[in-house]
């Protein structure tokens, strides 16, 4: 109870769930990428950036008792935010045989990558904070 307590009050379940997206996004990508000679392969993608966007929305609103008033003390929950895997809808044969271009595919990988060894820097960092706070030992 206590470490749930103390760990929703960090930013590590936001980081956790933004590692978990890039996880599945960098399987995806990894699958176009293998697929990049299969005739009439549809090329998937991960969205998550707008269902996170809705449910941060959501949860500011809903904490609000009046119009005019700021949600203070709501916290973001990202928690009925999920990726979901879905075909490209763009119909451009980029390879000749399906809509996969390989060089799109590693620049996202690339992104993606740098996105995920970012999110585990910052959960590192919040984790020694933590751990810091404990010992009672300046980082």
């Amino acid at each position: 109870m206590l470490k749930n307590f103390i760990l929703n009050h960090t930013s590590i379940p936001s980081l956790a769930k933004g590692m978990d997206v890039y996880a599945l996004r960098e399987k995806v990508i990894s699958t176009n990428i293998a697929n990049i000679q299969t005739p009439g392969y549809n090329r998937l993608q991960v969205d998550f950036e707008e269902h996170l966007k809705a449910a941060v929305v959501n949860s500011i609103s809903n904490g609000k008792t009046h119009d005019r008033h700021f949600a203070i003390g709501q916290t973001r929950s990202i928690g009925n935010a999920h990726p979901h895997v879905k075909a490209d809808p763009d119909g451009d044969l980029k390879s000749g045989i399906n809509n996969v271009s390989v060089e799109e595919e590693m620049v996202e990988l690339v992104k993606n990558q740098v996105r995920f060894m970012y999110a585990t820097r910052m959960v590192s960092r919040d984790f020694a904070a933590l751990r810091s706070s404990i010992t009672g030992r300046h980082m």
